[in-house]
């Protein structure tokens, strides 16, 4: 799986956008994060905009423009990369591979911004981020 595409969260949203009743009892979000992924090979950034029960927006960003969502999610390509490997292993992020732990943790991806409202918004909506990751098992199961 190649995380490090706009393809790849489009194809998350689309997953997400299907299945409206996953994320109703979430509650409606409104955000935009933007996911920034490191790497030897070159960096990469998404931007991804939530709306009420939908992904309305993913589209590839510079890196340095991340700080114009409201919050964003910054590390290593090998840390996503172990995020989404546990969530295809066990059909969802487990224990510390979560993005609320990983991010709590702060030691491989860490949440910033530029904004203190804009970064609340990550405490308020990881949940619906995780879902929305999450979706990769989903992708995966129907690809079998």
């Amino acid at each position: 799986m190649n995380i490090d595409t706009a393809a790849f969260f489009a194809a998350l949203a689309d997953e997400m956008n299907a299945h409206p009743e996953q994320f109703r009892v979430l509650g409606e979000c409104d955000m935009s994060t933007a996911l920034v992924m490191r790497s030897p090979a070159g960096d990469f950034a998404v931007a991804i905009t939530f709306e009420g029960l939908r992904c309305e927006g993913v589209a590839a960003i510079p890196p340095g423009d991340a700080d114009h969502a409201d919050y964003f999610l910054d590390g290593p390509l090998s840390a996503w990369q172990s995020m989404f490997d546990d969530i295809l292993a066990n059909g969802a992020a487990s224990g510390r591979q979560t993005i609320n732990s990983l991010a709590l943790l702060g030691t491989d991806i860490r949440v910033r911004g530029t904004d203190p409202m804009g970064t609340d918004k990550f405490s308020r909506f990881n949940q619906t981020l995780q879902e929305y990751l999450d979706g990769a098992a989903r992708m995966a199961a129907v690809a079998r």
